[in-house]
């Protein structure tokens, strides 16, 4: 069986007019959120065996958190540079070169394409992938490069509460 969880960066800062959208850093509440939401993770006692992430700069931020819940570093992030403004082609892409010693991924990306990916994953269906919002499958397949290609079951979806 392999399970992705599939995360949205959390909230970032349009605060910086100068700055490139690659760049952009995330602002108070993203800082607040990505831990709150790691901690869900761990509180659902969710192994996860790799953190693969956009290389924008909220997008591995976020990942960041999450890994350090896990106990581990920024360094032990998989950076897939793909996955910024990524397709689901290209989601679809990244999924199936994962490695198959990971039975539990966690992937970091942005919008509007992870709504898109997760959408086309089972039939439940999302309006919009919120900021830090986690959307989590499973498929019972012996591989990385058989997921994109099976039936996939939902498992769960949760984001973090306007506060």
């Amino acid at each position: 069986m392999r399970s992705l969880i599939i995360i949205r960066h959390a909230k970032s800062s349009w605060d910086f007019s100068g700055i490139k959208d690659f760049d952009r850093p995330l602002n108070e509440r993203g800082h607040r959120d990505a831990p709150v939401m790691a901690g869900r993770l761990i509180k659902r006692n969710i192994s996860i065996d790799a953190f693969v992430s956009s290389t924008a700069n909220r997008a591995l931020t976020t990942a960041t958190y999450f890994a350090e819940a896990y106990g581990l570093g920024e360094s032990e992030i998989v950076k897939v540079p793909a996955l910024y403004h990524a397709q689901v082609t290209a989601f679809n892409e990244v999924v199936s070169q994962l490695n198959n010693d990971w039975k539990t991924v966690a992937l970091f990306s942005h919008n509007p394409g992870i709504t898109e990916f997760v959408n086309n994953l089972t039939p439940t269906q999302i309006d919009n992938m919120p900021t830090c919002g986690v959307f989590a499958v499973t498929a019972e397949v012996n591989s990385w490069q058989q997921f994109n290609n099976s039936a996939k079951t939902f498992w769960f979806f949760d984001y973090p509460k306007a506060v």
